[in-house]
């Protein structure tokens, strides 16, 4: 090593005994424990020879670059530890199934957005798209035809994605908890209900409302209230309305769909373009208790909102 030392011009004998022997002085011998020692921060030697010679040399600013290739290099590893830990949980059968998989992670990382969506279509071929791959993957995609083939590859992959997409719901940014959500809605099974009901109490409005709908068309009636809501404030309000009909096949929860349309209606801080929503929302509710409230309606002073009740209580008598 001192030979390689000497060959690279890092450290230079001060002399030699008579036999060829190095001889190395006490200056000598600080500045081999300086190369060492820099060499151990993982300065490559080239460099560390102008660092020890250059007059102006900043320890800071080395340390600083250091820190950064560090980090690069820890980031580089950590890509490659996730990508092999991807490929043996598809669990190739051989080196074959291996080149499919690196094939299919590389391309689900692709630039082009067809070739992301050719991936995710692919995915459920002989050699699936392991779980965390799509997950990662629906989080950060931007371009609705490529999320939604996602969303459906991931549907396809069982309950493991759930949990996953749940920890999705929690994150800083806005736009990843709502294809958290909207993922989730599209899994089957009583995990994604489950995560689904939990996002009723999230602090994002649109979390709330994503699953309320998905909720309310899986006959979930704790979704009632949100979808009011949506109602009342005109957020997907249609939707919200035919997803309170899907859940008003069930008298009792039609009975309290409609006292809560009523209760929206009686407050006085619901503005008109609400009373017409919440009207229109009592169409397909069935019960005495949305007839009488359409009654009562279409008296209203309000022109727009009486002709609507009277309309709908014509089309129920039709019935």
């Amino acid at each position: 090593m001192l030979r390689h030392y000497e060959s690279l011009g890092l450290v230079r004998p001060s002399g030699r005994t008579g036999s060829g022997y190095r001889e190395y002085s006490g200056e000598d011998i600080r500045r081999i424990f300086h190369v060492e020692s820099l060499r151990s921060l993982g300065l490559p030697l080239r460099e560390i020879g102008r660092v020890l010679d250059e007059p102006g040399f900043t320890p800071s600013a080395l340390v600083d670059d250091l820190i950064l290739r560090t980090r690069e290099r820890i980031a580089a590893e950590n890509e490659l530890l996730t990508r092999l830990c991807r490929i043996d949980a598809a669990e190739p059968a051989d080196w074959e199934d291996v080149l499919r998989s690196v094939a299919l992670l590389q391309a689900l990382g692709s630039k082009s957005a067809d070739a992301r969506q050719r991936a995710a279509l692919s995915s459920a071929d002989e050699v699936p798209a392991p779980v965390e791959a799509l997950v990662e993957a629906v989080l950060c995609e931007t371009d609705p035809n490529v999320a939604g083939a996602l969303r459906w590859a991931l549907a396809r992959s069982g309950d493991d994605g759930t949990v996953l997409l749940a920890e999705g719901l929690g994150s800083p940014v806005a736009a990843v908890r709502e294809r958290a959500v909207r993922s989730l809605a599209e899994m089957p099974g009583e995990e994604a209900a489950a995560r689904l009901r939990d996002a009723l109490a999230h602090s994002d409005a649109v979390v709330r409302r994503h699953a309320a709908l998905a909720l309310g068309t899986r006959g979930a009636a704790g979704a009632a209230p949100t979808l009011i809501d949506m109602v009342v404030e005109g957020r997907n309000d249609t939707d919200a309305a035919d997803a309170l009909s899907t859940l008003a096949s069930d008298p009792a929860t039609a009975d309290r769909i409609a006292t809560g349309l009523v209760d929206r209606l009686t407050d006085d801080s619901t503005e008109a373009p609400a009373r017409l929503r919440l009207t229109q929302a009592l169409a397909d509710i069935p019960g005495a208790t949305a007839s009488r409230a359409l009654l009562r309606l279409s008296c209203e002073g309000d022109r727009a909102v009486a002709l609507t009740a009277t309309y709908l209580l014509r089309l129920r008598g039709a019935r």
